[in-house]
């Protein structure tokens, strides 16, 4: 769709505060807050409550304005698939100028807020993901490649480093243990939607492993990917950041993840097509459990410390 063609189209209806707000993606932004506040809660130093809530919200301004300028550059095959042409840009709500504006204006807002409430290094790692979802996944990776997902995740990985960083003006261990956590959990999660979101990839021209490769080695590349991702994230209970209560929810939630992506691998497309691409479904429902009970149990460990019951 030309520029021309979205500008007309956005010129016939006003857009309203939810259309702007949807061009932050919130869904999305969401999973950057949780992330982030657990980084932050989970470091061995201790934040004022003020700071904490300030470099949380710029955070979540720059997670918004990445999803904003995602938009403004992906407005093309937006329009093409399903799932997508009903956001603001294809449909003709909001223009394409419109969001480049307020995605480069939050960016750099966020930034500079992140520096002065609270250091540099957490702002430069905010930079950086920003620069790295438009930039190096966006732009370059999504429609060049399809190992854009495994790379690209490495944007949406980077919440908990920087909510780290806040507290500690540094990355450590720690961090890059969380974000490993979040790395090697992308792929089978985007690739699981990809399954079931049947033509929208190949009629948009985007090389999603199921278009590339097909659905049978889609299947098997979840199949590997949820093994690392166990062992990885069933090792961490026993570093600083886990502990009895994360290793349980560990081992319960990898093992299921486990067993879902294995009936995913062992299935052809028929039996798939048959019941609607339900299990597919069910495993990209339970991913996203997945990240949130990982997480969550993070926080329970930190939350527990002080009073002796937490960690090792």
């Amino acid at each position: 769709m030309s520029d021309a063609s979205l500008h007309s189209q956005a010129s016939d209806r006003d857009a309203g505060f939810a259309d702007y707000f949807a061009l932050l993606k919130p869904r999305v932004m969401s999973l950057v807050v949780f992330t982030a506040m657990v980084g932050l809660l989970a470091a061995p130093v201790a934040v004022h409550p003020m700071i904490a809530f300030a470099s949380i919200l710029f955070i979540a301004v720059g997670g918004g304005a990445s999803g904003a300028l995602n938009m403004w550059w992906d407005a093309d095959i937006d329009k093409v698939m399903t799932r997508t042409a009903q956001r603001p840009i294809p449909a003709g709500r909001v223009s394409p100028d419109e969001a480049y504006a307020i995605g480069m204006t939050l960016s750099v807002f966020a930034v500079i807020m992140l520096a002065l409430a609270a250091n540099w290094v957490a702002a430069g790692l905010l930079a950086f993901t920003i620069f790295f979802y438009v930039v190096v996944y966006t732009m370059w990776l999504k429609r060049w490649t399809p190992q854009n997902i495994v790379i690209g995740g490495a944007a949406g990985a980077f919440p908990p480093m920087i909510g780290w960083a806040v507290a500690t003006g540094g990355i450590s261990v720690e961090s890059v243990l969380m974000f490993t956590l979040i790395f090697m959990w992308t792929p089978p999660h985007f690739w699981a939607l990809a399954l079931f979101m049947k033509s929208d990839y190949r009629d948009a021209g985007v090389p999603m492993l199921t278009v590339t490769h097909g659905r049978r080695a889609t299947r098997a590349h979840i199949l590997v990917y949820t093994l690392l991702l166990a062992g990885i994230a069933v090792g961490m209970g026993f570093t600083a950041v886990g502990g009895p209560i994360y290793l349980l929810v560990s081992v319960v939630m990898n093992a299921l993840f486990v067993y879902g992506a294995v009936a995913i691998w062992r299935r052809d497309e028929t039996a798939a097509q048959a019941d609607g691409y339900r299990r597919e479904k069910s495993f990209f429902g339970l991913s996203l459990l997945y990240l949130f009970l990982h997480f969550g149990a993070i926080l329970g460990e930190a939350a527990l410390a002080p009073y002796g019951l937490g960690g090792w």
